[in-house]
């Protein structure tokens, strides 16, 4: 089991993390935004438990097998620690969206999951991504939003969020400013 965290930024992987490819199934196309592994080390400056939590309905959909999912989080991995970036965990729902599963955001069983293996406590805690489905998880699990303009979707302003950012970075720097705020409170 990973080290417990009183907090953790819960992240969307395409669009947020890496470049949004649609139904990724090669890790050669496997691309970090620009500002997310500063964004993220920052993140992790602050203590938080950082962990992926995606949709990945291309399984349940048949366009790619568990092994290629599994390829291209390796890859997003392998690339985020050679920026110094160690994930916690990589949690995916590889349903097929009529499947009413409790996994597939905006639901919360991706998130409890993690919460039960890293030991974060969720009203402390951030959901970040660039779509509304990760805004109503983050609603779902009363945790703190952050919309990012980085995905395909984050040029629409979703409803709901708390912030709405860039990217990671101005995330993490956003994270920062709260955190302050809070100690000194």
């Amino acid at each position: 089991m990973a080290t417990p965290y009183a907090r953790a930024a819960l992240l969307d992987r395409d669009g947020t993390v890496i470049a949004d490819r649609g139904y990724l199934a090669d890790p050669a196309g496997v691309e970090v935004l620009p500002g997310a592994a500063e964004g993220l080390a920052r993140m992790r400056s602050f203590g938080l438990g950082l962990a992926i939590v995606t949709n990945q309905s291309g399984v349940g959909r048949g366009y790619f097998d568990q092994a290629q999912l599994r390829a291209v989080n390796l890859r997003m991995a392998e690339l985020l620690e050679a920026q110094g970036v160690e994930l916690d965990g990589i949690y995916c729902c590889t349903c097929h969206p009529d499947r009413g599963c409790d996994c597939r955001k905006p639901k919360p069983g991706l998130v409890r999951q993690a919460r039960a293996e890293l030991g974060f406590d969720l009203t402390r805690s951030f959901v970040i991504g660039d779509k509304g489905s990760d805004i109503g998880l983050g609603r779902a699990v009363s945790a703190r939003t952050f919309l990012v303009r980085s995905g395909r979707d984050g040029a629409e302003t979703q409803e709901g969020a708390d912030y709405v950012v860039e990217n990671l970075l101005d995330a993490a720097n956003r994270i920062g400013e709260i955190l302050r705020r809070e100690e000194s409170a």
